[in-house]
This record gives C-alpha cells, sequence and structure tokens, in this order.
C-alpha cells in the first residue's frame, strides 16, 4: 500500500486538527470518522487525530472520566477505529482515555489494516491530569510496520529531550504526537507556540520525522492553540503549522528510509554519528 520512490516507501501522513466536546464519544467518533474517510480519500495513508480524542479533555471529577474511559482494545472507540483502519487500509493513531485494572491513562492507540497494533500510555501528566490519570507504565514502544518504524508521544510529553532521544535510540524514524497543546505562561500569544520549536528542534536534533495532530477551541475556559504540524527530519516543517482556532487537516509525503541520509548535515558532521557517547551514555 505504499508507492516507491528509488525503492523507499513513501508514506502519506494526514494530522486532523478539530474540536472533540467533552463527554460526547459517540459524537466525537462520527466527526473523527469524516475526517478520517476525507483524508483517507485524499490518499493519506497514516492518520493522527489529538489526544483525548474520544472525550474530550477537561474533566470535572474522576467519577467523569470512569464513566468516559475505555479499555484499549476493547472499548467502544478502540474497536470503533480497529475496524475504520481495517475498512480503509490505513493505519490511525488517535488519543484515547483508557481504563485498565481500575486506573486510567492518557492513552493512545495504534491500529491498522491488521487491527489493533499497540498502546502507549503518556508518560508525563500535565497539570491537573496529575489528578484523575496514572503515568503512563508502558515505556516508549516502538512499533515495526509496513509504513517504517513509528513511535507515539502525547503533548506535554514532546517538553522531555529524553522521550524523543530514547524513540530515536529504539530505531524510530516517525514519531506520532496527538496533543492538546495549550498557551504556556509568559509567551506572547502572537509568538510561534513553544511547542512548535520544541517539536522542531527534537525533529532537527535526532534526525527524525515527527507528526503533531493537535485540537482546537475551548473547553470548560480552557483555550487550546491549535498549530498543528508535520516535521520534516531536518527539522524543518513539511507542513503547517495549521490555523490556531480552525479545524484543518494537514498533509505530508515523507520517504522514513531516508533518516540516515537527513542525519548527515555535513560533509563530517552526522547527527547521531556524533554523539559522545565515552561522554554522556
Amino acid at each position: 500500500m505504499t508507492p516507491e520512490t528509488e525503492d523507499k516507501p513513501t508514506v502519506t501522513i494526514a494530522c486532523i486538527q478539530f474540536e472533540p466536546t467533552i463527554g460526547a464519544v459517540e459524537a466525537n467518533l462520527a466527526a473523527i470518522e469524516e475526517r478520517v474517510r476525507t483524508a483517507h480519500a485524499k490518499g493519506a495513508q497514516l492518520i493522527v487525530l489529538p489526544e483525548l480524542a474520544d472525550s474530550g479533555y477537561v474533566f470535572d471529577s474522576a467519577e467523569e472520566l470512569a464513566a468516559l474511559a475505555q479499555p484499549i482494545p476493547g472499548g467502544r472507540s478502540a474497536e470503533f477505529l480497529c475496524a475504520l483502519a481495517r475498512e480503509l487500509d490505513v493505519y490511525i493513531v488517535s488519543g484515547l482515555a483508557e481504563a485498565a485494572d481500575g486506573k486510567f491513562y492518557n492513552s493512545a492507540i495504534f491500529c491498522g489494516p491488521e487491527g489493533y497494533i499497540g498502546t502507549y500510555r503518556k508518560l508525563h501528566l500535565w497539570n491537573r491530569e496529575n489528578l484523575f490519570f496514572e503515568k503512563g507504565d508502558l515505556g516508549l514502544p516502538v512499533f515495526d510496520t509496513p509504513l517504517g518504524r513509528i513511535g507515539i508521544a502525547i503533548c506535554y510529553d514532546g517538553w522531555f529531550p529524553e522521550t524523543f532521544r530514547q524513540l530515536a535510540m529504539k530505531g524510530a524514524e516517525l514519531v506520532c504526537v496527538p496533543t492538546n497543546w495549550v498557551p504556556m505562561p509568559e509567551q506572547d500569544p502572537a509568538a510561534e507556540a513553544m511547542s512548535n520549536i520544541l517539536h522542531k528542534a527534537a525533529a532537527h536534533s535526532n534526525g527524525i520525522f515527527i507528526a503533531c495532530a493537535d485540537r482546537v477551541g475551548t473547553e470548560r475556559g480552557q483555550p487550546f492553540i491549535g498549530q498543528s504540524l508535520i516535521i520534516d527530519a531536518t527539522g524543518w516543517p513539511l507542513a503547517g503549522p495549521a490555523d490556531r482556532e480552525q479545524e484543518e487537516i494537514l498533509y505530508a509525503t515523507i520517504t522514513p528510509g531516508d533518516v540516515p541520509e537527513k542525519r548527515k548535515i555535513s560533509e563530517f558532521n552526522d547527527i547521531f554519528g556524533d554523539r559522545r557517547s565515552d561522554v554522556y551514555g
């Protein structure tokens, strides 16, 4: 399902920026389906959705989250996305509220033509997430797929250089980032988003592609900043940043197999080859 350029598979990515509604799982899944079908019709093979795309983000209570969170796999949202991926012969990464063994995780599902592939649980919890979610306990998995080696991070994970370094060291060529970015303290709202600066730097310093799908809108007083983007392994944007307020779908075609070449930034320099592991591990 991947056309080839110079014997290397290319992958068309879509990042879906939309506005989920808190508590409205069925309506959110319907909105996701419509946008996934649109992306598929435009040639997307890998589709990335925002953080907590099925449930919304700003929970009032643990009881509210408990009523919305579902198992991965096996829950309503997980099975819905797996069925959609199988039908359309695409890969989907989406943030979901996960219930597991009486605990709740801010998670992402990865599914494809074969159905469920794996789960990532957010390692670094932001602000009031600490009241409701457990910290992720599945590490930083990298999934081997026909599209390439794919890792996942969620939102605040991107503030930690270790996230992307660990994924790159494990062989990830592309990292998908479901996110719900919010304004950063003391930042000029007209300036480039800190999130975009951090993820461009991570792509450049690790020589990996990064695809970030944010949400928009204001939920229970919390604004979200949009500006989804897809970043080349050189650190330069391939698509986006998207609008700060409007829903949008970004598209970019990448060649994961180009990662080794893109890490060579001059005749004498290679982002990975120049690492002084004898000094800092």
